[in-house]
């Protein structure tokens, strides 16, 4: 059903599975014992056809999640697809036709609308983010700063506009941040006790570790043993400073109060990702309707 990228070799969770805990979640708590405005007053036979409209320019999103939705509610509604994820789109078009029983149609509306009016403000946002970089090496990341719930669809909606998925989850990689190595006793505490771990487990994750200082840069160049480095809340003259000192011999990844317009000066320092957690955590879903044709 979704075209989620997930390449790393420890995740074994069945994303088709969450998916559908997600809707009947929601199908759960929006219908509860019944739609009883649907079903006081349109016969159970009714038959009939609604249209996704766009209501505003973007990038679409959550189609192939919606055709879930569809079937997972009722099997026998028929879906035609005019435009698919990651299409740009302008107000007026129309994206799908769904035809079946008209208390199905209703039933689905609000689900189906919360779901791709989001995807596509998160993936209508990333396209943006991800074209102000065009001419650059670096990379939009996401971050876990999502939806409970809603992570999965979340982060393939960045994908669709044209972004990277960071981490799913505290599973898939670690992530050495302030706390982690503060509370370990240091950056070379933190990543010796990290290999310790990873040993034990029989387990193999990619290691980042955030750092605050041109010191503790230093103290990770020496340490060894990470595949990123988190530059937090540097500036764009000590992120370019940073990346000099690092050399290419790690990645990099710059964090922290960087906006849409400050990012491209970032990005023209040389690193190769900017995490944004503003493509999740407060986007505007993308203005459609559902209605009947």
């Amino acid at each position: 059903m979704l075209n989620i990228d997930f390449y790393r070799p420890n995740y074994n969770m069945d994303v088709t599975e969450l998916v559908d805990r997600l809707i009947d979640l929601s199908f759960a708590e929006d219908i509860g014992d019944g739609d009883h405005t649907t079903l006081c007053c349109i016969p159970e036979d009714a038959e009939g056809k609604s249209r996704l409209l766009i209501k505003e320019d973007g990038v679409l999103a959550g189609v192939e999640v919606a055709k879930e939705v569809f079937r997972r509610f009722d099997p026998t509604m028929q879906v035609e697809v005019l435009i698919g994820d990651g299409a740009e789109v302008k107000k007026g078009d129309v994206a799908m036709i769904v035809t079946g029983k008209i208390r199905s149609l209703l039933q689905t509306e609000r689900l189906m609308l919360n779901i791709t009016q989001r995807m596509s403000g998160i993936a209508t946002m990333t396209r943006r983010y991800v074209k102000k970089l065009e001419g650059t090496k670096t990379r939009v990341l996401d971050t876990r700063k999502t939806t409970p719930g809603m992570r999965m669809l979340e982060k393939e909606a960045v994908k669709i506009g044209g972004g990277t998925n960071h981490r799913i989850g505290l599973f898939d990689m670690i992530l050495l941040k302030d706390n982690h190595v503060d509370f370990a006793g240091g950056i070379e505490n933190a990543i010796t006790r990290c290999h310790e771990y990873l040993k034990a487990k029989g387990l193999d994750l990619k290691i980042e570790i955030e750092v605050r200082t041109f010191d503790e840069i230093q103290r990770v160049l020496n340490c060894g043993g990470v595949d990123r480095i988190m530059l937090d809340n540097f500036s764009v003259e000590d992120t370019r400073k940073a990346v000099e000192m690092i050399g290419g011999k790690y990645e990099t990844e710059s964090s922290g109060g960087i906006t849409y317009d400050t990012m491209r000066s970032y990005a023209e320092c040389g690193v190769d990702f900017i995490s944004v957690g503003a493509l999740t955590h407060s986007v505007k879903g993308l203005d459609m309707s559902f209605k009947a044709c």
